[in-house]
């Protein structure tokens, strides 16, 4: 029995980084809704209460019965959490007059085990509305702000703790110490859910649920699916069937080069070319939407037609990740459909099959970490996410077999350049990357480690071609070609993004590389918009 912390989730926008902050001192948790509060059984050493958008004082505000709950196991309370103990335990929640948004120093007061360590003063970061002006009964103060007094507290006699600021956010210095605190010490946690545990825990469980079933998984020849792939081979061994779909919307070679990269791995790989298919489909279709629907639909009937081959095959594997389950039920409690791109929509009706995702309990960096401790080559485990309906929506407007052939052309020299570009040594690069001063660059697929080149440091990249014509001059001739767009950002999970500063010296290359080998382009152009407002894809 794996031991863990439950944190419920109250609406907080950071909610998730709680629980990346567990895992990143090696404790397990589980993220769910207030209102859907699991069996707490001997396996949960500790509970935590997310912030929330809502005030406490509102009616109908987010409530959880902790009957026969605080007390018995170590609760921490943050932001709402904080205030929703103090409100329905005996103390009082007001509106603040001096409200606090941002950053605040933290004065420790006394020697409490949630702050053991922390400086006597360390920066906060704070986003609350309300204040706690009195305290539940038997309650003492164990930190303040300059504007806030009760800015931590603790109900003696129990476990029971609570802050007004998160410590979960990176603008709270000190708060992955605060955080251990609260799991290792006061929980008791071990701190032993390392990637070699994960992957021993799951062989034995997939050999549990699957028995000597067949079991087919749809691979794309991105992180989650390779690592769900290698680690379901090294539980059932032959009885995995994976099925990789050529829908003509790949990068340059990459239909080959994918293939050819799983040779090694003892993996059972069948090659799906149904590339004339789904270009014949697309044939006049702009719309986005429909780009989508046509290329899902043709996924299944391609995925359904090689599947059907396998005979007693009960099982569909699937790379889910744990931010799409958290995402598949939302605070209110209705469900919501997860993703269609990390699901084969359809088919586990179709063919009466079960699903098994041996995943669905990481985050993106944990599932990079397994995969490096199953051995996976670094090519494919730092490999940038890549959209489900591929290049066919980054053409916008109709798709042609033209188009397709300028953007891979325009997609493989960017893609060449940022893998080519050192890192090391290049301080103008750093500094424009992390700022000036700075030593080196996090890798984007595991930030424990520096980034070697561009491609590392950058979350994902790709050329997008737009359906815009401008007049150019090459050898003295007037021509009237199409623009490609350079899109490259950084995130952790895709949810926000921001765009990455590439060193002009690399822009100018690529700009002038694309522009002088790929015929159709002369004009380059890089995308500074930020996820949100803009997505990180154009369609």
């Amino acid at each position: 029995m794996i031991e863990k912390i439950i944190v419920l989730d109250f609406g907080s926008q950071v909610t998730q980084l709680i629980g990346r902050r567990l895992r990143e001192i090696n404790v397990y948790c589980e993220i769910y809704p207030y209102n859907k509060i699991p069996n707490l059984d001997d396996s949960v050493k500790g509970l935590i209460l997310s912030g929330s958008p809502c005030s406490v004082r509102d009616s109908g505000a987010p409530f959880v019965n902790l009957d026969g709950i605080k007390g018995h196991i170590p609760i921490l309370g943050i932001c709402y959490g904080a205030q929703f103990l103090a409100q329905n335990f005996g103390g009082e929640v007001n509106a603040s007059i001096a409200r606090e948004y941002g950053r605040a120093m933290l004065t420790v007061r006394g020697n409490s085990p949630l702050l053991q360590g922390v400086s006597a003063r360390s920066q906060v970061w704070m986003s609350h509305g309300d204040t706690i002006a009195r305290l539940p009964e038997g309650a003492e103060v164990i930190a303040s702000t300059d504007d806030v007094e009760n800015a931590a507290y603790h109900i003696k006699g129990e476990e029971t703790y609570a802050v007004q600021f998160h410590p979960e956010v990176f603008h709270t210095t000190e708060g992955t110490r605060i955080l251990s605190n609260f799991a290792l010490g006061i929980c008791g946690c071990k701190g032993d859910w390392t990637p070699d545990s994960f992957i021993e825990t799951s062989i034995k469980e997939l050999q549990s649920t699957v028995g000597n079933d067949k079991v087919i998984l749809g691979l794309s020849g991105g992180v989650d699916s390779t690592v769900a792939a290698v680690l379901l081979n090294r539980a059932i061994g032959h009885n995995l069937t994976c099925i990789f779909v050529n829908n003509g919307l790949l990068r340059k070679n990459e239909f080959e080069d994918v293939l050819a990269s799983y040779k090694d791995m003892g993996l059972n790989v069948i090659g799906a070319d149904a590339s004339a298919e789904f270009i014949s489909a697309l044939a006049g279709v702009s719309d986005p939407e429909d780009k989508r629907k046509i290329i899902g639909r043709l996924f299944v009937e391609t995925f359904d037609k090689y599947a059907s081959r396998i005979e007693n095959a009960r099982w569909l594997a699937q790379g889910t990740i744990y931010p799409d389950v958290i995402e598949s039920a939302s605070v209110n409690g209705t469900a919501a459909k997860i993703k269609s791109h990390h699901n084969v929509g359809g088919l586990p009706e179709k063919m009466n099959l079960k699903i098994v995702e041996p995943l669905k309990s990481l985050f993106k960096d944990e599932v990079r970490r397994v995969g490096r401790a199953l051995g996976i080559k670094d090519e494919l485990i730092g490999r940038h996410p890549f959209p489900g309906p591929s290049l066919g929506i980054r053409i916008i407007g109709d798709v042609t077999e033209e188009k397709l052939s300028v953007l891979r052309e325009a997609d493989d020299i960017f893609i060449k350049g940022l893998r080519s570009y050192t890192l090391e040594g290049n301080k103008a690069a750093i500094e424009a990357l992390a700022g000036p001063g700075a030593e080196f660059v996090r890798s984007a697929s595991d930030p424990s480690i520096h980034a070697k080149t561009l491609y590392d440091a950058i979350w994902q990249a790709g050329v997008i071609l737009l359906p815009v014509q401008s007049v150019g001059v090459m050898g003295d001739e007037r021509t009237y070609e199409r623009t490609a767009a350079l899109r490259a950002v950084i995130s952790t999970d895709g949810m926000t993004a921001d765009w990455v500063h590439l060193p002009y010296d690399f822009l100018a290359k690529v700009s002038n590389d694309i522009i002088n080998k790929v015929r159709g382009v002369n004009r380059v152009v890089y995308d500074i918009s930020s996820k949100p407002p803009a997505t990180i894809e154009w369609e």
